[in-house]
């Protein structure tokens, strides 16, 4: 059985963008695929900070996925991407139905 492709092997992604993307446990081309550009882009802005994790590894990441390169997106594709990943990653909270009772 051959190993994963790691997420350096797809497109936009360069050898910094893959290091950072592993750090936060998205291993794999399949982890990206599974846990979306827009997820990814929170975990990664709230590891390491929103100086260092800009729009454009948001657009890089959601062209690598759909196999475009980061610059085609139209201004409306970029705004909704940017729409889509606003805000803080929010982590729900414990279903309390499962406590002491």
């Amino acid at each position: 059985m051959a190993e994963p492709a790691g997420v350096e092997t797809l497109p936009n992604l360069g050898p910094t963008s893959a290091s950072m993307i592993r750090e936060v446990g998205i291993e794999t081309a399949d982890d990206l695929r599974e846990a979306g550009a827009v997820l990814a882009y929170k975990i990664l802005q709230h590891r390491f900070g929103r100086q260092r994790v800009n729009a454009l590894f948001l657009f890089a990441m959601e062209g690598a996925l759909i196999g475009r390169h980061y610059n085609d997106f139209s201004p409306e594709e970029k705004a909704a991407l940017r729409e889509a990943a606003s805000g803080d990653l929010t982590i729900g909270r414990a279903d309390d139905s499962h406590g002491s009772g």
